[in-house]
């Protein structure tokens, strides 16, 4: 009997997370939408998106809202308060820090491994 295990979230410390996105100009931002997005799919089981193609909509004119709303639309499926994909959208917009803030909050309180 195969069991499957659970799915593997990663905990990830706020202040090394700012540190690195400092030190390498933005590119571990990307890098962590990109995991965290995929940890929260293995979690929820929604295959339906691609996270490597919303990493390059962010990069088209007008994609990134689609991507931050793809991303968002994730994000209430895997939270246990069901965040508003709406709300998480718009705050996405206005100040994405918080957005980062919130998403990571979740997930190192849902770590598995460290």
């Amino acid at each position: 009997m195969d069991v499957a295990s659970p799915p593997r979230i990663k905990y990830r410390s706020m202040p090394v997370q700012v540190i690195l996105t400092i030190l390498t100009l933005g590119i571990y931002g990307l890098y962590w939408f990109y995991q965290t997005a995929e940890e929260m799919q293995d979690a929820t089981g929604d295959h339906s998106g691609s996270p490597a193609l919303w990493i390059v909509l962010i990069f088209v004119p007008f994609g990134a809202f689609f991507s931050f709303y793809f991303y968002s639309e994730l994000y209430e499926k895997f939270s246990r308060d069901r965040f508003n994909r709406w709300l998480l959208w718009v705050i996405w917009l206005i100040f994405s820090p918080a957005v980062w803030f919130i998403v990571q909050t979740e997930l190192n309180h849902r770590s598995t491994w460290h």
